[in-house]
């Protein structure tokens, strides 16, 4: 392995290990990498790739999408989700957990962030989930365990940043992640109902009516319309990505301002300000992994990694089962975005290489690190959750396993039958 790439990878596990910021990692570590190859002269190419990793249209969706989450938690949306999953999905067995869970899959649509959705979710359901006789741990680790689909189920700006970062279509991701979502919103639901007697959970509630759950429908139908107006227009290509996010904030402040009123104009400066904060960190972060993936690239890293794992097996499954468990691990100590970020490039030339579709590894990675926003010990849901229920960490892992369990046994059924992830990409047209 050449000069660059072994200073490059010590320096980045050391600087990581005393506590440097990520994005400051990502750009300390490859100019000691170029100084130990003597490519002094190229650090001038650092500065350009930083700019030039946020001077992007595809990555405008971020801000967009990010203000679009703002309004609608601001406009109080939950609240109208939630009885309509209650209106349908109450009376099963674990009621309540089902009630999340799908109300989970329908918010995912809109925010595409796990952070958000635990958040808007938390505050409203581990209440009522404590007031109908569930453990409040529990509560708190049902939610947590739901957000992950936040960034699965499209729009997902985990996606848009996988997209960018390894020039993947932002269309075909989101409609790989469509069936994955489904599905591990069901795996949750199933899993639920069957434990809920060994779980000794509460007994179901009352069968809503059909009057009832046409009621419900109406309270929610301007929030249920988002995500069919956003994919709709995406799948139908109308717009892009990125316009869809700019629709998303017009139809966020539409509904909150004039159709809700739980939005006032003085509000704006605030969520814009929010907006402003959280774009800042992540576009930061982006411009400097792609820094990071230029040196990375010139190091010759990812073609060393990938011979060297080629040469040890060449069978795919086994390569597949290998970097799936290392990202699980990776997910545990790394939050996904510097994950998929720093990794992403290294890794799939790996698996391309042994015949795995791109689009498919795109799926599963992004997966991989969805599912370790929820385990410990730096989940960063598992804080959220923490915060929102005012339980220990603790306690939400005692509960969280079962579902944590469950979510890795989805991942490698998706791992394993590329079916899942490829069928809607291929009904759309993108790909033959």
């Amino acid at each position: 392995m050449s000069i660059i790439a072994v200073s490059l990878f010590w320096s980045f596990i050391i600087l990581m290990g005393i506590g440097v910021p990520i994005a400051f990692v990502l750009l300390i570590a490859p100019a000691i990498g170029l100084s130990a190859g003597d490519k002094e002269m190229m650090f001038k190419l650092l500065m350009p790739r930083l700019y030039n990793g946020v001077a992007s249209f595809p990555l405008l969706a971020v801000p967009f999408f990010m203000l679009a989450g703002e309004i609608m938690n601001k406009a109080g949306i939950t609240a109208g989700l939630v009885d309509f999953a209650r209106a349908f999905v109450g009376h099963m067995r674990a009621g309540l957990v089902q009630v999340t869970v799908l109300s989970a899959m329908i918010f995912s649509g809109i925010s595409g962030s796990a952070v958000a959705d635990c958040s808007a979710l938390g505050k409203m359901l581990i209440p009522a989930m404590t007031r109908a006789g569930y453990k409040r741990p529990f509560a708190a680790a049902v939610v947590a365990a739901a957000a992950v689909l936040g960034p699965i189920i499209p729009p997902s700006g985990l996606m848009i940043l996988y997209a960018f970062v390894m020039n993947q279509s932002v269309g075909a991701l989101f409609a790989a992640g469509m069936l994955p979502g489904v599905v591990f919103g069901g795996a949750m639901m199933v899993t639920a109902a069957v434990f809920s007697k060994k779980w000794n959970l509460p007994q179901e509630e009352r069968k809503a009516t059909w009057p009832e759950r046409w009621t419900a429908t109406k309270g929610a139908v301007w929030t249920l319309l988002m995500p069919v107006i956003l994919l709709g227009g995406i799948f139908s290509g109308y717009f892009t990505p990125t316009e869809a996010a700019v629709i998303a904030v017009i139809y966020a402040l539409v509904i909150g301002l004039f159709v809700l009123r739980s939005v006032k104009w003085s509000d704006l400066p605030e969520l814009l300000y929010e907006t402003a904060k959280g774009t800042g960190v992540v576009l930061f972060m982006v411009g400097a992994a792609v820094a990071f993936s230029t040196v990375v690239s010139i190091s010759g890293m990812p073609q060393q990694v990938a011979s060297a794992m080629v040469s040890w097996t060449d069978n795919r499954y086994l390569l597949l089962f290998v970097i799936m468990i290392m990202l699980f691990i990776v997910g545990m100590l790394l939050d996904a975005g510097p994950a998929i970020l720093i990794l992403g490039p290294i890794l799939s030339p790996v698996l391309e290489a042994v015949g795995v579709d791109p689009l498919h590894f795109a799926v599963l990675m992004c997966v991989n690190m969805s599912i370790g926003l929820i385990t410990p010990p730096m989940g960063l849901v598992l804080f959220v959750s923490s915060s929102v229920s005012g339980e220990k960490i603790e306690s939400i892992v005692k509960q969280i396993w079962p579902f944590l369990v469950v979510h890795v046994l989805v991942l490698f059924l998706l791992c394993y039958v590329p079916w899942f992830s490829m069928v809607v990409p291929r009904m759309l047209g993108f790909i033959k």
